[in-house]
């Protein structure tokens, strides 16, 4: 199976985005002899293998669909789930502030239904590693499934684990929580980053961003950021050009920050008070 941005036909292996009437989306993999069966027909896979992306197709009743190549975004919303997966909104930032790239080495955890991982996994590259902690047997599987549908897996290790033990790595270039008690793991985090690594998680609620900003201080981390991500879309007509009438709002608090080394018997502690900290922190 494959995630295929090159070329300009459709080829056998390939995933692809069916777009019908009412913007009703289907991601299949093209197979000899498939067949993907809808409400307004059958669509053959042989009637698509060699097509060229961007054309018109049609089911056996002539219902009309566009062939395309998915889209990232459009991988991430199509996953199974057995969680609410974060929204692309909040991952196309993390990756940026995390600085993830080819060859990085970097641990999440939760896993849960993996959209976050198969973000990881693609950014990494063939020479990265991702490490994905999950204290549930079962939402690892559903993420297994996830990886491996997009070609990903291998880039993925899985682990059960409870991180309240410790993290089984260290030196790691960035490190992602997203659990509900995330302050009652910054040790752990501390010992498994990188000095001057990359701290990212995921909050719902601002009395539980509060309790990880005091842990984060206790842990001697530094230029930490708080803040949510909106998103809001237009009606893309000329003549009428309007926002639409929902829009994605508050789904999570975003903090990041990077672990420094301090050396508490300085007397110099004006660049920590500049980060905002108070002078009781630093004592």
């Amino acid at each position: 199976m494959t995630w295929n941005l090159h070329g300009t036909h459709a080829q056998e292996g390939d995933l692809v985005e069916l777009v019908g009437l009412n913007h009703k989306h289907f991601i299949i993999l093209l197979k000899t002899g498939g067949e993907l069966h809808t409400h307004r027909g059958i669509i053959h896979h042989d009637d698509l293998i060699g097509t060229a992306w961007g054309s018109q197709v049609h089911s056996h009743s002539g219902s009309p669909f566009f062939m395309l190549q998915p889209a990232f975004n459009d991988l991430l919303r199509s996953v199974p789930r057995k969680t609410q997966i974060m929204y692309p909104k909040e991952i196309g930032y993390i990756l940026v502030a995390l600085g993830i790239g080819p060859g990085q080495f970097v641990i999440e955890a939760g896993t849960g239904s993996g959209a976050l991982t198969t973000a990881l996994a693609y950014a990494v590259g063939k020479e990265g590693k991702v490490i994905s902690y999950e204290a549930r047997p079962e939402m690892q599987d559903v993420a297994r499934k996830n990886l491996e549908r997009f070609g990903l897996a291998e880039r993925v290790e899985f682990k059960i684990r409870n991180i309240g033990d410790g993290f089984e790595e260290t030196g790691v270039d960035a490190l992602f929580l997203d659990v509900a008690n995330a302050y009652d793991y910054m040790h752990q985090v501390r010992q498994a980053l990188k000095p001057g690594g990359f701290f990212g998680s995921i909050l719902p609620t601002t009395n539980q961003v509060s309790k990880l900003l005091y842990a984060l201080r206790r842990e001697d981390f530094a230029f930490t950021e708080v803040l949510e991500i909106m998103m809001r879309f237009y009606k893309p007509e000329p003549d009428k050009l309007r926002p639409t009438d929902r829009m994605i709002a508050h789904t999570g608090f975003l903090i990041f920050a990077r672990p420094v080394i301090i050396d508490h018997s300085q007397d110099d502690t004006s660049a920590i008070l500049e980060e905002g900290w108070e002078a009781d922190d630093i004592s």
